[in-house]
This record gives C-alpha cells, structure tokens and sequence, in this order.
C-alpha cells in the first residue's frame, strides 16, 4: 500500500514540475495534481488502450511513433475532466506528456 501511494505522490511531483516548466500546462495547487495524476491514470487504464487499438495500422506505419499522439490526447482529455488542471493547445500536451514521462522515470529512478 505504501508503494502506491509513493508512486502516486511521485507522479503529482511531476507533474507539478511539468506545471512549472511548460507555461501552457497549468495547475492551481499540488492538491490539484494529485487529483490530476488519479484521472490521468484513469484515463490510461480506460480509455488509452481502446485508442490504440483503433490506431494500431497507424501506430505500426508510424513505427509507434503515434503512440505520442495519443499520449498527448490522454493528457488533453485529463486537463478536459480534472478541475484545476488544464493543457492549453496540442503541441503543449505532445511536450507536456514526453516531459511528464521523462521526468517520472528520472524521480522514481532516484527513489528506488
């Protein structure tokens, strides 16, 4: 129990340093990226594996480089449904949701 509340609070640090790095992506508190992080893992469960199996001939002619695509999607839906979290434009999701991988891994990485 306490790993996933570690990774949760891990992943809210992100993507509150993403907040802060990207000025389209914005939060109105921590406590808003906490919530934020449980939709957007939501939203990965869910909804992400539908899209990319309707995208897969794309995903496979694009060498899964669409996979960014609907990453940034997953991003934009999040900021749509999550109050106090919002992701202005796509071109900021697709930045936004390579940094918010980039950097979870670089802060779990340093925890384990």
């Amino acid at each position: 129990m306490f790993v996933i509340i570690a990774n949760w609070f891990i992943s809210a640090i992100a993507l509150y340093i993403v907040s802060r790095l990207i000025s389209g992506i914005t939060l109105s508190d921590f406590g808003s990226a906490l919530v934020a992080v449980v939709i957007i893992g939501l939203v990965n469960a869910l909804i992400k594996p539908l899209f990319l199996l309707l995208t897969l001939p794309i995903n496979i002619l694009s060498l899964g480089l669409f996979t960014f695509v609907i990453n940034a999607a997953m991003l934009m839906l999040a900021g749509n449904l999550t109050p106090g979290f919002q992701v202005n434009g796509f071109g900021t999701a697709l930045v936004g949701s390579i940094l918010l991988s980039v950097i979870t891994m670089l802060l779990h990485s340093l925890v384990k």
